[in-house]
């Protein structure tokens, strides 16, 4: 598929990595759908990148705020092809600390968030996607989510983020094999430490010690960097049911 033919929903697509996908997306002559919670920084961007851009409003843990928004995307496009799942939240806690147990509550929102809320996008999106027709390569949509390397490498103190991502990552192949039924192919990109809005609170020292852990580049990715990968996705079409490590040859410590 050429980006330029490219129908697309990104959600969290407001900000860091989703908002790289959406301005590469438009840059290259897609039409972007940009989901995400926070209406006046996803206004903000449409307004900006113009016509070819449109923002809703959605909170990807609700089936009727995704409906809400994947209409708002076809009233705009008429159709959707490409989903790009950036959306979710990081909190960190140790399954048990001095203040106790994890409060079963917070693992509950990081895996409705990350987990079942990226599940929620797909499968509507591609009740829409099977309506499209084939291109020349029989192709009818590409879904790309996000993991991330502690899917593989989860830290302590992450256990529901790791969890939640690890499921991501789990979800990939099946998905793929059903979807190869209906002309979808589905990849997931597991993205190491990117300079996004989700490290802006961490210390200077805490960001130079993770640094020096990263092999080569020896810094944090850049949010274009995963945009760039997930453009190559979308055109390469035998990439199909796979998890790529974006990373920097990093592989996370214990702590």
């Amino acid at each position: 598929m050429n980006i330029k033919d490219c129908k697309a929903i990104v959600t969290g697509g407001a900000s860091g990595l989703g908002e790289a996908c959406v301005r590469n997306f438009i840059e290259a002559g897609a039409q972007v759908a940009i989901l995400d919670r926070d209406s006046a920084r996803g206004e903000k961007l449409a307004a900006e990148l113009g016509g070819n851009a449109v923002f809703a409003e959605a909170d990807i843990t609700s089936e009727e705020s995704v409906q809400r928004a994947i209409k708002r995307a076809l009233d705009s496009f008429g159709s959707i092809n490409t989903v790009i799942n950036c959306a979710g939240i990081g909190d960190i806690g140790k399954m048990f600390s001095k203040k106790g147990p994890l409060p079963l509550a917070t693992f509950n929102r990081v895996v409705q968030v990350n987990l079942i809320g990226t599940f929620n996008v797909l499968r509507l999106a591609v009740a829409e996607m099977v309506n499209n027709d084939q291109n020349e390569n029989g192709e009818k949509g590409v879904i790309i989510n996000t993991a991330s390397i502690a899917g593989f490498d989860g830290q302590i103190g992450q256990p529901a983020y790791a969890a939640s991502k690890a499921a991501v990552i789990g979800l990939t192949l099946p998905l793929a094999r059903e979807c190869a039924d209906y002309g979808i192919r589905v990849m997931t990109i597991a993205p190491g430490i990117f300079k996004t809005p989700m490290m802006a609170a961490v210390p200077q020292a805490a960001v130079d010690a993770i640094r020096k852990t990263i092999p080569f580049p020896s810094r944090f990715g850049n949010p274009d960097e995963y945009a760039v990968l997930a453009m190559h996705i979308v055109e390469n079409p035998y990439l199909n049911g796979e998890v790529i490590r974006l990373d920097g040859a990093v592989r996370m410590a214990p702590r």
